[in-house]
Order: C-alpha cells, then structure tokens, then sequence
C-alpha cells in the first residue's frame, strides 16, 4: 500500500491473534537495513474462536499500537507501508470496524492474507538469514491463531500449510484450566496431533528445522536461562528436541502468575506460551533434526518484497 512514493524507505506491518509488530528498513548492498522493529501484545484475537467477532476492547488495544506505529512511519520518512492481517482477522465477521480504525490512523488498509501466502512469508524471511540451512527445510510459525509449516528446497517454498491451530486459540477452546488439568493437555495433544497428521507434510524428510515467531523465540530464551532478552543470542540458537518435551512438560504445569516469573516472559505471552509450548513438542515429535530458532520471520519477508 502506497503512502509516498518518493521515499526509499518501506515497513512492514504483521497484525496476528496474539500481537501487532513493525520493521521500517531501507535498502542497503546486502539486501535491506533494518531502522525500527517493534512488538506490541494487544490480543486481537480476543474470544474470536468462540464468538467470531473482534472484541471492543481488542481493537481499542490494536488502534492503541497503530497510532504509535503511525508515528514511527513519520518519524522515519517511510514511503511504502504494507499491513497484513491474519489467523484472527481471516476468523472476525466485524472486519469493517477493524479496517476503518487502521485506515484512519495508518493510511493503508489492511490485506486479510490467506493462510498459504502468510506460510511463504514466513518462509521467506526465515530462508533470507539462513541461506545456508540444509534442505530440506522445515519453517515453523507457531501463532495465536494458526501455525504455519513449510517445507521448502533450493530455497523456495515446496509445500505449505497453514493450521488452525495457535497459542492464543488452543489456550481458550481447550486448555481453560490454570494450570491445565492433565485431561485439558490429553484433548489438545490429540487436536494438536491429527491435524499434523492430515496436513501433508512430509517431516521426515527435513534435514533443517527453522522456528521463527514468539512462541519459538520465548522458548529459546526459557531454555537458554537467560536472564533478559537477548535477541542476538536468540537468534540462531538450536533447542534440542528432548529440551522442547521437557518444557513443554513444566509449562503446562504452572500456574500463569509463575510462568510470568520467568524473566524473559512477555506479560501478554505468560497464559498462551503453554499451549504454543504443546503445538512445538509434538511437532519436534515428528521432527528428525533439532530446532534452529530465527528472529527473522514474515516481517523481513514482506520488507523485502517491498524493496523487491
């Protein structure tokens, strides 16, 4: 979506279940120079699964960010902005409110984009740090709302799936309790487990596995025992396959006021990492290779679209 056609600088907007996030970059030799990247929790998703409708006090959190976001993209003279929307947005039948509010503080509207195209993305920004990751390769994006898989060779994309389940949907249709009951966990290990079944990915043929998005990135820093986050020593980290069964294991276990005792917990994360935890472990059960976590993700992948 155009704003200014005379700046070379661009930004990408991702507006999924469980948060709002930006990357305003320029281009450089390399490929792009990052200027800004921003996270913001606000819950769009909010009672979607269950109602089908954004909450008010959802899209109040969402407006909140973009009217900050607004501000950064003046800040930084930004020319092209594009503003995707996802898991929660393909879900709401009151869409119309969501699209005026970000059209009147942003200047875009927001493309809905469907589940395939949000997995190539991904796919896409993860491959651009890790050209050098062994095909077959396997990108994971566990969201709020959805998971998105890609098996990819020679750098491009060869099957995708994206699969209706998330974090932020899991944690309300089935693991409701706090902590969940350990039948809670049964139910949505089986949910988890047949849809990974029907999805038609071939797992065991990857010969790299590549974990990008908050669910991967948190349970990279819980594993590390970092003391704050450290997005550089996050970034390019390998979590072992028995690690991820073991903390699935202990999240599950805890009560949200403890998981948020975790140091490098992000408030808006603590009551739905459990769930992403469980989506993670039973995907590593099919896995043959170790997780390798990325912070680059369908952000770098809209941003170099942008710059082309």
């Amino acid at each position: 979506m155009s704003r200014d056609a005379t700046s070379a600088r661009v930004a990408a907007i991702d507006c999924g279940t469980n948060s709002i996030r930006l990357l305003v970059a320029e281009a450089d030799g390399r490929g792009f120079r990052e200027l800004e990247r921003d996270l913001r929790i606000t819950r769009l998703g909010q009672g979607v699964d269950a109602t089908g409708e954004f909450h008010p006090d959802a899209l109040v959190r969402t407006f909140v960010a973009c009217d900050e976001y607004a501000a950064a993209l003046a800040r930084h003279g930004v020319g092209r902005v594009r503003f995707v929307a996802t898991s929660a947005a393909r879900d709401a039948g009151n869409r119309e409110a969501f699209d005026a509010g970000v059209r009147e503080r942003l200047g875009v509207t927001p493309e809905v984009i469907a589940g395939d195209e949000e997995a190539q993305l991904s796919f896409a920004g993860a491959l651009g740090a890790a050209p050098d990751a062994e095909a077959p390769t396997l990108v994971m994006d566990i969201g709020g709302g959805s998971t998105e898989l890609v098996l990819g060779q020679a750098g491009r994309p060869v099957k995708g799936v994206s699969l209706d389940m998330g974090s932020v949907r899991l944690r309300e249709r089935i693991l409701a309790s706090d902590p969940p009951s350990l039948d809670e966990v049964a139910e949505a290990g089986e949910f988890i487990d047949d849809l990974l079944d029907a999805s038609g990915v071939d797992f065991d043929s990857a010969r790299s596995w590549l974990g990008v998005g908050g669910t991967a990135t948190s349970l990279s820093a819980i594993v590390q025992g970092l003391p704050a986050y450290d997005r550089a020593r996050v970034h390019g980290s390998v979590v072992p396959r028995e690690a991820l069964g073991e903390l699935s294991g202990r999240l599950l276990a805890l009560p949200v006021a403890q998981v948020l005792e975790i140091p490098t917990m992000v408030p808006g994360r603590a009551d739905v990492i459990c769930a992403g935890a469980l989506i993670c472990h039973r995907i590593a059960t099919r896995m043959g290779v170790d997780l390798t976590v990325s912070e680059s993700d369908i952000l770098d992948g809209i941003v170099a679209g942008l710059l082309g």
